[in-house]
């Protein structure tokens, strides 16, 4: 028997778990709390895609083959051609049977729909990514087929990332969900509670947390719980996690309580251990931030006076029980940037607990999630890593801050070099003046592939109006550092910002072309923006030149709804914006005039095409702070003695030979400054505890009687050592 039940509902990711019932499971560790948690949400996908799920769709779906779409007519009719291949190509995904790839990339082993038209990028993206990710790509379209047909013919409500989506959105009333939940289960919530009814079974649980990330989770917790309710009415059950933390904090419909004992919001350590406290204990019953039932009205308790665990004290996440070996990787569009959320299984871990800036006026900053900032120590964060790198078996980890702290990332990257440690991470950050060139160097030593950041409207005025603190020139010389070192760098774009203008739209539009001209963005994505009932904007709207369209809260409450005083139609640039970035990531269409995205007149740009350029040509000193860390990270030099003679003087100098994985280097230096130079190098070492400061290099320059060290520093010997590893962080 395992006291607690963790289950995430359908449907999330396939590549890999969401993290919130690990997170959880290894702090009930720390408490002797004994749990099992689940995904759910693969559980299904994985029994839907099998010889035996196809199969029953079909089946199901066939009483309806006259009312058939072209496209749904021509899967239905090589239903056996999907049935024949699905294991394998689920394997294939899974990473059990990679020769598969060479057959599924030749035309005729998978069955073709309407998703396979897509192919036009294929030699763009695939000539130098190989045949495992076309591969992987053509199995996703594969999928995409399938998912299309149910959809269509079996369950409208289906989505590999989400179900029953529209119905969590921003539902200010419960009343169309509770009416959904009256009505019998479908062919997908039939084969969600089988396997619920069997775990159960298997468990026996005493308590059952659903946490419940999105929207897109939501209706498949409310039919998990009512199927709980009715079979199993002994059984406690609970909702916390992402959507109910934004989502569920007005709540006051009773109803909701016909699912669910307990709703808890915010960090759910305490909360969790305090209602299974509860539950155990017939004395006492203190509450953290939770809803509940009382006297047939809603009551929101936080009655006890325990504070929330500090980070160092809520444990590893724990991956026991979920089944690591059984995620589908899919590559669903051709961009190496998105494959990073769907390929791959990937240890999510966080490097801080909220935002370590905490202004942007689009975002929750009012929430606890944002608000509390809290970092990790670097040395107990790599402690982590360590332990779930023996756990799960991948070294590849996915840091999932809200924005992740330069000097933190600096520290978390030493620790990693110092250790010796072998993994692959990458992570969200700000764009800020932080992120030096000599520090992105060190992160993608440390094993950084990839940042994601916000560079939102590329507007100096509305960046300032979002409290964004930076300048796009800023984000310009930050993506450069990044792109130079080797890390991949993709950017969140936002247009219909309030008070945006069309002029600043198409400026906008102008400096993310410069980007990546010039190459320093990879990767991007447009999103219009949305106001939230938590952000600046929508608890100030006032402020912001927006009216809201406010509606009675009883249920849900987060996106709202608003008019822009401006009166621009921002919908209508949607299109234009996501296809001329599709393109300017494939690195084509330029010199494309802006007006040919739109069909509908827009303004000239009022950037100078070479804007980003020239914010890129400032120069940049080597110029170190004197409390500036200096650290080497490369190898140990080869060492040679040899004689210098000019005009009848001798002088003996030091050959210093420096290797790094592609390359070779040589210095020649006076033997004295050469034999300082040596014992520096050990001392700068990556791999020493204490790291040395700027001040101090100079103090042991000079006390080894050696004069003139900046003359020296600046030199072109030490010039050259930071092309192999020389840092001042």
């Amino acid at each position: 028997m395992n006291n607690i039940l963790l289950i995430t509902p359908p449907f999330t990711q396939l590549n890999t778990p969401y993290p919130a019932t690990a997170y959880l499971k290894g702090f009930l560790n720390t408490k002797n709390i004994d749990s099992f948690q689940m995904d759910l949400g693969i559980e299904v996908i994985l029994e839907l895609f099998s010889k035996q799920g196809l199969t029953g769709i079909f089946n199901y779906a066939e009483t309806n083959q006259s009312e058939f779409s072209d496209n749904a007519q021509r899967i239905f009719s090589l239903q056996h051609e999907y049935i024949k291949t699905i294991d394998s190509v689920i394997a294939f995904l899974q990473g059990q049977n990679p020769t598969l790839a060479r057959q599924i990339c030749l035309d005729g082993f998978l069955p073709e729909a309407s998703r396979f038209s897509q192919l036009d990028d294929m030699d763009w993206a695939f000539g130098t990514m190989g045949m495992q990710d076309k591969g992987k790509h053509l199995s996703t379209l594969y999928l995409e087929d399938l998912s299309d047909f149910i959809v269509e013919c079996v369950d409208e409500n289906f989505g590999f990332s989400r179900y029953a989506e529209r119905l969590g959105r921003s539902a200010n009333s419960f009343d169309e969900l509770y009416d959904y939940l009256q009505t019998e289960p479908t062919y997908i919530d039939n084969i969600t509670l089988k396997i619920i009814a069997e775990r159960l079974q298997q468990v026996n649980p005493k308590l059952i947390c659903f946490s419940v990330p999105f929207p897109g989770n939501l209706y498949s917790a409310f039919r998990c719980a009512q199927y709980i309710k009715q079979h199993f009415p002994e059984v406690k059950v609970a909702m916390g996690g992402g959507f109910p933390n934004t989502e569920l904090r007005e709540l006051k419909d009773v109803r909701v309580f016909e699912f669910f004992d307990y709703i808890t919001l915010d960090d759910g350590e305490l909360p969790v251990e305090l209602v299974y406290n509860t539950i155990c204990n017939s004395g006492h019953a203190e509450f953290k931030r939770t809803f509940l039932l009382e006297d047939n009205q809603v009551v929101y308790k936080s009655n006890t006076l325990r504070h929330d665990y500090k980070q160092n004290d809520v444990g590893t996440p724990d991956y026991t029980d979920l089944l690591l070996d059984k995620y589908i990787s899919v590559i669903e569009i051709a961009n190496p940037m998105h494959s990073l959320w769907s390929d791959g299984r990937w240890n999510k871990l966080t490097m801080a607990h909220g935002c370590y800036w905490g202004k942007c006026t689009f975002c929750d900053i009012s929430l606890d999630y944002i608000k509390i900032y809290e970092p990790i120590a670097a040395k107990t964060l790599v402690d982590r890593m360590e332990e779930l790198i023996v756990q799960t078996k991948h070294n590849g980890f996915h840091f999932v801050d809200e924005a992740a702290p330069p000097a933190l990332m600096r520290e978390v990257a030493l620790e990693i070099l110092r250790r010796n440690l072998t993994v692959t991470w990458w992570t969200n950050i700000r764009f800020e003046k932080s992120f030096t060139a000599d520090l992105c160097v060190l992160l993608k030593a440390s094993g950084c592939i990839a940042v994601s950041g916000g560079l939102e409207v590329a507007s100096d005025r509305l960046l300032e109006l979002i409290k964004k603190g930076v300048t796009v020139e800023q984000v310009a010389q930050v993506t450069r550092n990044f792109t130079e070192a080797g890390v991949m760098v993709h950017a969140y774009l936002m247009y219909g910002y309030p008070t945006q203008t069309v002029q600043e739209t198409v400026d906008s539009l102008e400096m993310v072309r410069q980007l990546f001209e010039v190459g320093t963005l990879q990767s991007g994505f447009w999103h219009q923006f949305a106001m939230t009932a938590h952000s600046p904007v929508g608890m100030f709207p006032e402020e912001f030149g927006v009216i809201p369209d406010m509606n009675e809260i009883t249920f849900a409450n987060n996106d709202i709804q608003f008019q822009d005083k401006t009166g621009i139609d921002h919908d209508k640039f949607s299109f234009g914006l996501k296809k001329s970035l599709f393109n300017y990531m494939h690195g084509i269409c330029f010199d494309y005039p802006l007006q040919d995205w739109f069909d509908f007149k827009i303004p000239r740009t009022t950037i100078k095409p070479d804007f980003i350029y020239n914010c890129l040509e400032k120069e940049v000193n080597f110029n170190s702070k004197p409390n500036a860390k200096i650290v080497w990270i490369g190898g140990k030099p080869l060492v040679e003695i040899f004689t210098k003679s000019k005009k009848g003087n001798s002088w003996e100098m030091m050959k210093m030979t420096f290797h790094d994985k592609r390359e070779v280097s040589e210095i020649s230096v006076e033997k004295e400054k050469g034999i300082w130079l040596q014992s520096l190098i050990k001392k700068m070492s990556v791999a020493n505890d204490k790291k040395i400061t700027f001040n101090e290099v100079k103090s042991d320059y000079e006390s080894f009687g050696l004069e003139d060290f900046e003359l020296f520093w600046y030199s072109k010997p030490i010039n050259t050592l930071r092309d192999f590893g020389l840092l001042a962080l």
